[in-house]
C-alpha cells in the first residue's frame, strides 16, 4: 500500500546548496557601481541551486553583496574578523549599515583575535575562500594595498582551487 502511494507522488527535485563568498573593494567608483550591482544581482538570482552568502559585512562590496543577498532571500553568514572590527568599518553610516545587516544574518562566525588588523582581514578572507564553492571578487585586478586586501584574497582562493568570478568592467581602475 505504501509503495502505491509513492508511485503516485511525483519526485521533488532536490537543490544543492552553493556557498558564495565575496571579496572586494570598500570604495567602488560611481561609474562601476551599476555594473557591479547588476552582476551581483545575476549571481544571486540563480534558481538552479539554493545559495548561502558569506561576507565580512565591510563597507562597500561586502555590505552591497549582503544587502542584495538578503533582498533575494539568500541567507547570509557574517564572518567577523578577530579584532575590534566595528570600530574600523569607517564612518557612522558604514557602522550603522553593518549593524542593520548583521541583525538579519542567518549565522555569525567570530574569528579568533589576530596580532594585527591586516592579519585579521586576511584570516577572514581565507575563511570565506576555504568555505566557498565560488568567490565573487569586486576587484580592479591590481595588487592589494595591504595584507588581506582583495588581491590577496583572490590569489589565495585561486591557490586553493576555489573558482573566482571577477565582477569589474575591463579597463576601469580605482583611484
Amino acid at each position: 500500500m505504501f509503495t502505491d502511494q509513492l508511485a503516485e507522488t511525483a519526485p521533488v527535485p532536490r537543490l544543492a546548496v552553493t556557498r558564495v563568498g565575496v571579496t572586494g573593494h570598500r570604495v567602488i567608483p560611481p561609474s562601476v557601481l551599476p555594473y557591479v550591482r547588476s552582476a551581483l544581482h545575476r549571481h544571486l538570482s540563480r534558481t538552479d541551486v539554493a545559495l548561502e552568502a558569506l561576507s565580512c559585512l565591510a563597507a562597500g562590496t561586502d555590505q552591497l553583496f549582503a544587502d542584495l543577498a538578503l533582498a533575494h532571500g539568500v541567507p547570509v553568514t557574517a564572518v567577523i574578523p578577530g579584532m575590534d572590527y566595528e570600530a574600523h568599518l569607517g564612518d557612522e553610516a558604514a557602522r550603522a549599515s553593518y549593524r542593520r545587516i548583521l541583525r538579519r544574518c542567518a549565522n555569525r562566525v567570530e574569528l579568533p583575535v589576530q596580532p594585527t588588523h591586516e592579519q585579521a582581514y586576511f584570516a577572514a578572507g581565507q575563511w570565506i575562500a576555504e568555505r566557498s564553492d565560488e568567490l565573487l571578487a569586486v576587484w580592479d585586478g591590481r595588487p592589494a594595498r595591504g595584507l588581506g586586501g582583495t588581491g590577496d584574497v583572490v590569489a589565495y582562493a585561486r591557490h586553493i582551487g576555489v573558482p573566482v568570478t571577477v565582477l569589474w568592467p575591463d579597463g576601469v581602475l580605482r583611484d
